[in-house]
């Protein structure tokens, strides 16, 4: 994305871009229900990089996968382009968190634009005060571990 656009979009608002891509055809482009940890960090303007959590399957997904280079929620984070807004979709549940802390300042360091997740982020306080923007629908303590999995989806 150019700069310039860039800047310009960092300065218009959600309501005016959601009009314009209606215009466009795309009636369905934005996740309903989520709000910032924090007021007052500016917009956040990048491509989606998706990820997606279905629902887990115990036999499939104990906590072993997560110490997985592979799993999808650690390629997610760690192939996310510099600049890019992660957007997590967590089947508006948040039963389970979409991730916590650790996750979201690894995808900070590594120059993501944002994150939202339709779910809910562990350790929401702590995101709070990263630099990176964060939305999501609500706090959520429990790891993902038997609720959901992710799945990535590369557009």
């Amino acid at each position: 994305m150019l700069a310039v656009t860039r800047e310009q979009l960092k300065k218009t608002s959600t309501p005016t871009i959601a009009t314009i891509l209606f215009k466009w055809g795309l009636k369905n482009q934005f996740i309903q229900d989520v709000r910032p940890l924090t007021l007052g960090k500016p917009n956040m303007v990048g491509e989606a990089f998706t990820l997606r959590y279905i629902p887990a399957r115990e036999d499939l997904n104990p906590v072993t996968v997560f110490q997985d280079p592979k799993h999808p929620q650690r390629v997610a984070i760690e192939t996310c382009p510099s600049g890019a807004v992660l957007v997590m979709d967590s089947r508006k549940s948040a039963r389970a968190a979409s991730a916590g802390s650790i996750l979201i300042t690894r995808l900070m360091i590594r120059g993501a634009a944002g994150v939202v997740t339709d779910g809910g982020f562990r350790d929401s306080a702590i995101i709070a005060k990263l630099q990176i923007p964060a939305f999501h629908k609500t706090p959520s303590a429990p790891t993902n571990k038997d609720t959901i999995t992710a799945w990535m989806k590369r557009r």
